[in-house]
């Protein structure tokens, strides 16, 4: 708290006269935090040597009306949440900034990539994004760290991925059109070699039609994206193993686990009757069923659903994954939990054998994990 002192004052009176009535979004907070720190540093920080903030690229040509009314929405509630304590630049300006946060921004996340809040790290954000990255993101605290995946040749361009890399090309660039405003011409995006896999079929007697398949894409894509807004909303629960115990998410919840659970499972049905269990689709699913599964505490139904979800995560998934990384990490703590040990162990050591890469060996979490295996 004294540490942070300088920042949370900011917030620490609004937090106590609003009570449970502060609810700024993450996005605000942060917009809020940049404001002050520009204020108090009007030179450049240590983490803008090679990037300013107001160097950002905000792509503000390129923003649509819903996309403007929410950075608008955005705006009235740093005012409502923030007027006694920050001194702001003119309506232009912050729609500048909330576009440049929005663009540049980066998503904290802990070892089994439950989401913990938002940053920027300007120097990091002049890394251009590839399908096919040479290098992995990871934090200690509040330190971006970037570290090698891949040989990296002198003079050649370091890449990282904005996006979840499990999706077929269509919707990767999709997506990166939607928050980016790009298209990726990576390797990956260009052959589209993994999209067979990851887009696999039943092989039944009867074939389904290229029609049927269509449909069912588009189905599945309608649904992930209704989840993907659900959790925006904080409708979708993740419960997450921390530390060697079962910890259990504290999201507001406006539907019913069971509900959700039934909705993954006829979800899984409806789309099992055309796509492979290793088709990306299933396995968005899947991980959504297994979220719930650990928020009610039914280890065996979350490890039943994690047991489909590795092998194929770990061919879809580049090398170094920290998805393959959190899937091993999730399905030792549940087998330590329900007494599997050995089997427990091996999930733990994979686990830690991609987060050495990706975190390095001297990171916190991997001596938690191998706290874990000593206490066990």
């Amino acid at each position: 708290q004294k540490e942070d002192w300088p920042m949370h004052k900011l917030e620490c009176s609004a937090m106590c006269a609003f009570g449970q009535n502060w609810n700024p979004s993450e996005t605000v907070r942060l917009t809020a935090r940049i404001l002050a720190k520009q204020k108090t540093h009007p030179e450049r920080t240590q983490s803008e040597k090679l990037l300013a903030v107001k160097e950002f690229e905000s792509h503000l040509d390129k923003l649509d009306n819903e996309k403007r009314e929410l950075i608008q929405n955005d705006i009235a509630a740093l005012h409502h949440f923030y007027s006694k304590h920050l001194e702001y630049p003119d309506n232009a300006a912050l729609v500048v900034l909330f576009a440049q946060v929005n663009c540049n921004g980066f998503t904290i996340e802990d070892e089994e990539l439950s989401h913990l809040g938002s940053a920027i790290f300007p120097d990091v954000a002049l890394m251009n994004h590839s399908c096919c990255p040479n290098v992995i993101v990871t934090y200690k605290g509040t330190l971006a760290e970037v570290r090698a995946v891949k040989e990296i040749e002198p003079g050649e361009e370091v890449f990282t991925s904005y996006i979840d890399l499990l999706y077929p090309t269509e919707d990767r660039n999709d997506r990166l059109r939607d928050s980016y405003f790009f298209t990726c011409d990576c390797r990956e995006c260009v052959t589209k070699e993994k999209d067979k896999e990851k887009l696999e079929i039943r092989k039944l007697t009867d074939p389904p039609s290229a029609e049927t398949v269509r449909d069912m894409i588009k189905y599945a894509r309608n649904v992930i994206e209704e989840f993907r807004r659900a959790k925006h909303y904080k409708y979708i629960l993740c419960g997450c193993l921390m530390r060697g115990h079962l910890v259990i998410g504290c999201l507001d919840l406006f539907v019913p686990p069971s509900e959700l659970l039934e909705i993954c499972e006829l979800s899984l049905d409806k789309m099992g009757a055309v796509f492979e269990d290793s088709n990306v689709y299933m396995l968005h699913m899947m991980y959504q069923a297994m979220g719930v599964c650990l928020y009610v505490q039914d280890w065996e139904g979350a490890l039943r659903y994690g047991q489909k979800i590795i092998r194929p995560y770990s061919k879809h998934y580049p090398s170094y994954s920290l998805n393959v990384a959190s899937m091993w990490l999730k399905l030792g703590r549940l087998y330590m939990a329900l007494e599997n040990r050995t089997v427990g162990v091996k999930a733990l050591k994979r686990a830690i054998a991609i987060m050495e890469v990706a975190h390095g060996k001297d990171h916190p979490y991997i001596s938690e994990i191998k706290k874990e295996l000593e206490d066990h």
